[in-house]
């Protein structure tokens, strides 16, 4: 991690990754042309334009980078030829290039340096950065990039520094522990990766300034206590009121605050071993 002298009073508490001593330079100084792209980003609004996740906007210009989660080259050995930091997720990615002369982004692993070779296939060895189906990969190992349905590209465990568990194997299934402490089976032919996702420093991040929370395409959030009684229910009164109401509600009335929102009739219900564990009240 990186900290700051305290020059001034948001430069006290900042503290951010230092990518120097973790990322490499690719060879044409950015990102792979062939591999980026400009993207619209939607910042919380529907296709309507109006405003269905508050509190996003503005920010930064990002360029999509195409990263391949599907892994469709199988017993295909890659090189990776730099790591590098990608706007759009909180993971470093990686530039790999395979025998036969293709390039892609991967999502990399902690532990795995520009020149290591990794390769998905059911006889790759057990080290981070290689690709095996659920069914080959040894009880208590780590994994991330994990497939929901066999062939649809990994959808789970993708976040800086999450890894999932292997409990068991069971007949047709896979038992994984994940990052929310959820048991969930999963197909046992469907593929991971080994491993945990990189940039495990990324929960220490103190963004230390509103600016540099706005740049980062967040805006800013506004007490409910704060407003007018027609703005949201725990609005009005004069001076610092309780919240008068006898459970916590949003500005549209609804029930927050262990409310479950679930589906209860979920296609996946029925692969969820054990739910995750609630969080303590303070």
């Amino acid at each position: 991690m990186k900290k700051y002298k305290p020059t001034t009073p948001s430069r006290r508490h900042m503290q951010v990754i230092d990518y120097r001593a973790l990322l490499t330079r690719s060879p044409t100084g950015g990102p792979k042309k062939s591999l980026t792209y400009g993207r619209h980003r939607s910042v919380g609004r529907n296709r309507k334009g109006r405003i269905t996740t508050r509190h996003k906007g503005s920010g930064e210009k990002r360029l999509y980078r195409d990263i391949d989660f599907r892994y469709n080259k199988h017993d295909i050995p890659a090189t990776v030829i730099s790591i590098e930091y990608d706007p759009n997720r909180s993971g470093f990615i990686g530039l790999v290039l395979y025998k036969d002369g293709e390039y892609r982004y991967h999502l990399m692993p902690a532990g795995v340096k520009a020149g290591d070779e990794i390769v998905a296939s059911e006889k790759a060895p057990l080290k981070p950065g290689n690709r095996r189906p659920l069914r080959l990969i040894p009880v208590g190992s780590s994994v991330y990039n994990i497939e929901v349905q066999v062939g649809g590209g990994a959808k789970l465990v993708r976040a800086a520094a999450a890894r999932a568990e292997v409990l068991a194997q069971e007949d047709n299934y896979t038992q994984l522990k994940m990052p929310s402490s959820e048991v969930r089976s999963i197909h046992k032919n469907a593929w991971a990766s080994i491993g945990s996702v990189s940039n495990e420093e990324h929960g220490f991040v103190t963004i230390g300034k509103a600016g540099r929370s706005r740049r980062m395409g967040i805006r800013p959030t506004v007490r409910g206590s704060a407003m007018n009684p027609v703005d949201h229910p725990y609005g009005g009164g004069e001076g610092k009121q309780p919240r008068g109401t006898r459970r916590p509600k949003n500005r549209w009335g609804k029930g927050v605050r262990g409310v479950k929102t679930r589906k209860r009739h979920k296609y996946s219900n029925a692969l969820i071993i054990t739910r995750r564990k609630k969080r303590k009240k303070k």
